[in-house]
């Protein structure tokens, strides 16, 4: 009987590895049997950053106030589009050099004196006029919202 038990307990300690590496016996978790899962977290992509969006995309967002404001038809809506978009497109170019401040703000003004120019020519003088008002309306709106956003984080 002895001799059995002995023989049992060897076959035992010989076939047991495979069973478990077999059939998966052990804690869930890795250690010494079972499925061995790896204690590194897993790498993830970073977040994509948005994209920039593209001087089209810039106007085409601004193009239904504009063209609702100043009651344009569609010969004079392609004329403010596509001068938009072409002078836009220099703004982002520009940005893009990264030129030292003054250099940059007289760069601004200069493409600003030429949309102006442009848009001059192409609209009658009524709806020039109410583009300008429309765009100073603008800048004093968002100068309107930074102020009132410096009073809250002052207090």
């Amino acid at each position: 009987m002895k001799k059995s038990n002995t023989l049992l307990l060897l076959l035992l300690l010989i076939f047991a590895p495979s069973l478990e590496a077999q059939y998966g016996y052990g804690s869930p978790y890795g250690g010494r049997y079972g499925r061995q899962r790896s204690t590194l977290p897993q790498a993830q992509s970073p977040p994509k950053k948005a994209e920039p969006k593209t001087a089209d995309e810039l106007v085409d967002a601004q193009m239904p106030k504009i063209v609702e404001d100043l009651e344009l038809d569609p010969f004079e809506e392609a004329v403010v589009r596509t001068t938009l978009v072409k002078y836009v497109q220099q703004r982002i170019e520009l940005q893009i050099l990264e030129l030292e401040p003054q250099k940059m703000k007289e760069e601004l003004e200069k493409i600003q004196r030429d949309q102006d120019a442009e848009l001059k020519a192409g609209l009658p003088e009524e709806k020039y006029n109410s583009y300008i008002e429309l765009q100073e309306r603008g800048l004093k709106a968002r100068k309107k919202k930074k102020k009132k956003k410096k009073k809250k984080d002052k207090s």
